[in-house]
């Protein structure tokens, strides 16, 4: 089981927020959580770390449904930016559109999609499929 030194997650809501913070918390595996509100703040701190050359999340927690920026518009800007190295990205949305679910396969950059509100156990299982992938990258 790997560390992931910072995950990132991209959420509006204060209870979502709160919820999915905590349990990244008790799952002991996420050593700094950076949070931001919309796609465009996020979009815009990634790109000032990427510019700046530091080190990128391993893992991203995406909504799709927020002000100014949505997950959607994240996702096509986020794409452009040139990674050295894979993150991982969960969606993680209230949406039970098979419509999104759909277009979220169309990224290659989405590992999965899960309908909120996320449990514990559906995060460690999250995180356990990361760790394989990983390993199975290595190999």
């Amino acid at each position: 089981m790997k560390k992931i030194n910072l995950a990132c997650l991209i959420e509006d809501d204060p209870i979502h927020i709160f919820l999915s913070k905590k349990y990244l918390e008790m799952t002991g595996r996420i050593e700094n959580i950076m949070i931001c509100q919309n796609g465009k703040e996020a979009y815009d701190k990634l790109k000032a770390i990427f510019t700046a050359g530091e080190i990128l999340p391993e893992l991203i927690l995406l909504d799709l449904n927020m002000p100014i920026w949505d997950g959607w518009q994240f996702l096509e800007k986020f794409k452009g930016i040139p990674l050295e190295s894979k993150i991982t990205i969960y969606i993680l949305t209230s949406s039970i559109s098979e419509v999104d679910r759909e277009k979220a396969r169309h990224f290659n950059n989405v590992n999965n999609y899960v309908v909120k509100p996320i449990k514990l156990e559906t995060l460690v299982e999250l995180l356990d499929e990361m760790d394989k992938e990983i390993a199975n990258n290595q190999d």
